[in-house]
Formats: C-alpha cells, sequence, structure tokens
C-alpha cells in the first residue's frame, strides 16, 4: 500500500504539490492523472525519497521508502527509462540491480525473457536501445526484486501498440496477485483500460480521486446536437455547466433525463444524449482539468 498524507512541496514561491492525500491500495492498480506540471512527477519522487516534502508524509506499507533495509524487494519503481547507464549493456544493468538486492543469478535471465529482450538486445549498450526499449529494460530492473509495490511514471512511453497491450497484461495480472500498483500516464485510453482507482491532479491540488466505474458515473451527460450553441446557451440558462466535447458534443454535468428536457423546452434537436461513463476518461479528465490546460476554449467560444 501507499499512502501520501497532506504532502507539500515548495520550490520559492511555487507550490508545485499542495495538501497531496491518497492512498494506492493493494490488488489495485492506481491511475494518477493530470496535465504536465500539475505535480504528478513531484508526488512520485516524494514517495520514493528523492525529493523530500516540505510538510506531510508518504510511506510504502507503513514506511518511508528511505527507511526501507532493500527498497528493491519491497518497491519497484521506473520514474525515467532514459537514465539509465547509457555505457552498459541492458544485462548489466539488470546484473547490478541483482547483486545489490542479493538475488540469484537466474532473475536477470528471468526479467529479460519477461520483457521480451533478446539475448542479442540484453548483450547491447543501453545508448543503443530504443525508448521503448528501454522502457522493458526499465520495467524489468523494476520487477527483479519481486516487490509488493510498482511505482511507474509514463511507462508507456516509446512502446508500439503490441508493447503497450503487453504491458497493460503485465501490470493487471500484477495486481490481480494482490500488488499495489501506482501508474501516471498521458495515454488516457490506457489507463482508462487498465485503473481500478483514479487520483486526478491539478495544479498541485488533488480535484478527483475514487474508483474509476464511481469517477465515471458521476461525470454527468454527453450530449449532441444540430446547434451546439444554442444547447450550450440553453443549458446555461437553467444553471447546468457543460464543456466541448468532440466536435459537436458538449459535456454537460447534469443528469441525462435533465438535459433532454432543458433541450426540449429550448426547441434543440437531439443527435445524441447518453451518460458521461460511456464517453470515456478524456471527457472527466479535461473537465476536471480545464483550469490547468494550456489548450482550452475562451469563454463564449460556444456562443
Amino acid at each position: 500500500m501507499i499512502t501520501v498524507d497532506s504532502v507539500t512541496r515548495s520550490y520559492g514561491d511555487f507550490t508545485a504539490v499542495d495538501d497531496v492525500s491518497f492512498t494506492a491500495r493493494p490488488g489495485r492498480v492506481t491511475g494518477f492523472l493530470g496535465p504536465n506540471g500539475a505535480g504528478k512527477s513531484t508526488t512520485m519522487r516524494i514517495i520514493v525519497g528523492l525529493t523530500s516534502a516540505g510538510s506531510g508524509t508518504a510511506t510504502v506499507a507503513g514506511r518511508r521508502y528511505v527507511d526501507l533495509p532493500n527498497p528493491g524487494l519491497e518497491v519497484g519503481v521506473l520514474l525515467d527509462a532514459s537514465a539509465q547507464h547509457a555505457g552498459r549493456t541492458g544485462r548489466e544493468i539488470l546484473t547490478i540491480a541483482q547483486r545489490y538486492m542479493g538475488l540469484p543469478r537466474r532473475r536477470v535471465e528471468e526479467m529479460l525473457e519477461l520483457v521480451s529482450l533478446t539475448p542479442d538486445e540484453a548483450s547491447r549498450r543501453v545508448r543503443d536501445y530504443s525508448l521503448g526499449m528501454r522502457q522493458r529494460l526499465g520495467i524489468a530492473t523494476a520487477l527483479i526484486g519481486e516487490p509488493d509495490v510498482l511505482i511507474l511514471d509514463e511507462p508507456a512511453n516509446g512502446l508500439d501498440p503490441a508493447g503497450i497491450r503487453w504491458m497493460r497484461g503485465l501490470l493487471r495480472e500484477y495486481a490481480d496477485r494482490g500488488g499495489t500498483v501506482l501508474l501516471s500516464s498521458h495515454l488516457l485510453h490506457e489507463i482508462e483500460v487498465v485503473a481500478d482507482d483514479l487520483v486526478v491532479i491539478g495544479n498541485g491540488r488533488i480535484v478527483a480521486q475514487g474508483a474509476k466505474s464511481d469517477l465515471l458515473r458521476a461525470a454527468g451527460s454527453i450530449v449532441r446536437s444540430t446547434d451546439r450553441g444554442l444547447m450550450a446557451r440553453a443549458l446555461g440558462l437553467e444553471g447546468v455547466t457543460c464543456s466541448p466535447a468532440g466536435p459537436d458534443g458538449l459535456l454537460a454535468q447534469a443528469d441525462a433525463s435533465l438535459v433532454g428536457q432543458i433541450a426540449f423546452a429550448a426547441g434543440v434537436r437531439l443527435l445524441e444524449l447518453r451518460p458521461a461513463d460511456g464517453a470515456g476518461l478524456e471527457e472527466m479528465f479535461l473537465e476536471l482539468t480545464a483550469e490547468t490546460q494550456r489548450d482550452h476554449h475562451p469563454e463564449g467560444a460556444l456562443a
């Protein structure tokens, strides 16, 4: 289990992480989502002791990471696949981890097989690896100690579709065996497919957290009409907030039945009306983090 309790971290006048609290539980994949600069990486670095918290605590299995006697046996970490020693081979990097953790030699070959790095690839210098190969090596290093907890920051970067599907299955199997997974990714579809729980952060603060199914169910309604501007104005007059969803749709923060009544009263012809849980994670994510997005529709753009 990972427990983050009231963690704050500032750099001068800038607060990167502001009173963040959440729990990643055993047997579940927790997706950690937020726009660039929202505080995801800083929070994960605090959990694994690479950055100190100004206040609050972050623990793994009830202890701070820095207090774990042999952390690789309890927590597998992949924060930056590009940070691996470029002059060593993949096999050498795994061998160093195996020896440091006091593991049997066979674990190196087992990990190479698990992540599908061939003997030829394992003998190459990491500088000659593609990003996808570095990701596979990083995952192998994280898993070599058979830890109960995995902390992964953007592990799908550089993987092809087959590799992403492989990683998804690996994490699902790991969690199903009782492991705890904290997974950060900008690939929202992959988070949606594999995650059980979601933690959404924006401007350093948690804006939503809970079971994925519950959060998506509470995300409102998707409505498509022949006149999106008119539909948006009608919703606004009734006090219902909305945001763009696709080329001609809206994500309305109201039950579908209420949205339908508003459209009928305004004489708006509907093309589609459904709960937003069918719309997926992207709409919910954009709505929750609207104030932190670089690209957003200016006020009145729907008029």
